[in-house]
């Protein structure tokens, strides 16, 4: 049985190189990425056994939880693809126990398995100082894979089970923004720390508290040891082998369980009236119009889009403010971080549409209506939004007279995003979400394509929008009337962009729905 799962898994890995050739780059990509984690926390680890046990001890067990909770908490805060989920195993009457321990062995084949067991392996050569230490080293790493493929399958369950309706993935998404966000002011006062003189003594407080937790138990047991604390050392190996058990219980008691319950299914909704189809023009472009409304209104990728356009900026700010940045200085940044985001939400909405796309193909509707019906959301909800935050982040500075400034560098960012993500939505499309999938689950393959063209869009968008920035930058902190020439010229630059490229996407829409349609059909 545990022969034909592996033989599965390898089958299933395998297939993912036969997919387009962008996949394959992405597939490419996180294998390399993986290998290249293997290879310096390997290189890290052996360098530890050079130094004291009072330095490499700490190092080991902090880094080791931080490995332990993203096993645990990547899986259900941002759902996988999980290709053996035990209910599809359902009708083959395979014992609970059998299919329990399948499972669990052929999860050690995956990229995030494969680096954890190198990990593991890397830390008996840091603890290689006497034989207690060593040995519990060795029992140490087979408790650390068990305690990370164990914890990985069982959130992954629970995320494909209890999260499987369209609300609880939605809440998963939004709360896990929300843990982001909360996290960047610890990220930047971590980085803040005098490391060469309080470093080492905040790192030995938290691996003090961390080692007695089921999170780092397995890493410390073997520090311990090195450091001649036989007792401690085996109480730590018996809280760790505890946590395994607790995993591997959970694990067996969830796939009795899901094979014999059903999917969920989210309960149906009735909705009355027209909505916005009855609001608008019956013309192509008012009717696309409608229907991306709706997207942005009821999609939770749209939503999550709109949730985390307010946060950036106040990522963005956080270290600036921690690195001293005068507070007039940073009043300026907000609204154009949040224009340029704004803009962006559309880079990829082709791909957003799914199997959709098949409606505008068939309906033989021109490319420009396409176009001009999906730009009509963000202009809806940017142009007010932006023209209100540059009024408030003016008076923030305390000077309106920044605010012709800021409304052109804020207008072309909009308008010249808008009119790239035009054309980048028809000539670059890569997977996207699909429609009712969890928001965060971006698809694994498409990370290669997704990164370069998101990379190129946000460059592109700085780059147009230029002349506008070292205006305004001329007019705030100059003399003249550069704030005023920011705003012509970033509202001509912004326009010129932004018809260019509805004009030039709704052509290349026209000329490659076929291939639209196709992409669409594959993602």
């Amino acid at each position: 049985m545990v022969a034909h799962l592996l033989g599965l898994r390898l089958r299933l890995l395998a297939g993912a190189f036969r997919r387009s050739p962008w996949q394959v780059v992405g597939m490419v990509l996180g294998l390399l990425y993986g290998l290249g984690l293997a290879i310096v926390a390997v290189t890290a680890l052996a360098g530890l056994r050079l130094l004291p046990v009072d330095i490499a001890g700490p190092i080991v067990i902090v880094i080791g939880a931080v490995i332990v909770i993203g096993f645990l908490l990547v899986p259900l805060a941002f759902g996988v693809d999980d290709s053996m989920d035990p209910r599809r195993f359902a009708l083959f009457g395979i014992e609970n126990r059998r299919l329990t321990l399948s499972l669990a062995i052929a999860a050690l084949v995956s990229v995030p398995s494969l680096v954890i067991i190198a990990v593991a392996i890397a830390q008996i050569i840091t603890w290689t100082r006497s034989p207690l230490a060593t040995a519990l080293a060795i029992v140490s790493a087979v408790t650390v894979v068990a305690t990370c493929v164990l914890g990985a399958r069982v959130t992954t369950s629970i995320a494909a089970f209890l999260l499987s309706s369209r609300r609880a993935r939605e809440a998963t998404g939004l709360v896990a923004v929300v843990v982001l966000v909360s996290l960047s002011p610890v990220i930047v006062l971590l980085a803040n720390i005098d490391w060469a003189r309080d470093g080492l003594t905040m790192l030995r407080e938290v691996a003090g508290n961390l080692s007695w937790t089921p999170l780092a138990a397995a890493w410390s047991a073997p520090v311990a040891a090195a450091e001649g604390d036989a007792g401690g050392a085996l109480l730590k190996l018996l809280i760790a082998l505890a946590t395994v058990a607790v995993l591997w219980f959970a694990w067996t008691a969830l796939v009795a369980r899901m094979l014999v319950t059903p999917h969920r299914e989210a309960p149906a909704k009735s909705y009355h009236g027209l909505g916005w189809f009855g609001r608008l023009p019956a013309t192509p472009a008012g009717v696309i119009a409608a229907r991306s409304l709706t997207y942005w209104a009821r999609d939770a990728r749209y939503r999550i889009s709109l949730v985390v356009i307010p946060i950036v900026p106040a990522i963005t700010i956080v270290p600036l403010i921690v690195g001293g940045v005068p507070s007039h200085v940073i009043w300026l940044l907000p609204v154009p971080l949040m224009a340029l985001f704004l803009a962006w939400t559309i880079h990829n909405d082709v791909a957003f549409d799914h199997t959709a796309i098949w409606m505008h193909v068939a309906a033989n509707t021109s490319g420009r209506a396409d176009r001009i019906g999906r730009v009509v959301p963000v202009l809806l909800v940017g142009v007010p939004l932006l023209v209100a935050g540059s009024v408030v982040c003016a008076r923030g500075f305390g000077d309106m007279d920044a605010l012709p400034a800021l409304l052109g560098v804020t207008g072309c960012i909009l308008l010249v995003g808008l009119g790239l993500s035009s054309i980048m939505s028809v000539a670059f499309p890569y997977p996207a979400v699909r429609p009712g999938d969890n928001p965060f689950q971006q698809p694994q393959s498409s990370g290669g394509a997704a990164a370069l063209i998101q990379g190129v869009s946000f460059l592109a968008i700085v780059v147009l929008s230029l002349p506008s920035i070292l205006f305004a930058v001329a007019g705030v902190y100059g003399e003249g009337d550069g704030e005023w020439w920011a705003l012509w010229v970033g509202l001509g630059v912004g326009v010129v962009c932004f018809v260019g490229g509805v004009f030039a996407g709704g052509a290349i829409f026209s000329r490659r729905a076929p291939e639209l349609l196709a992409f669409s059909g594959r993602n």
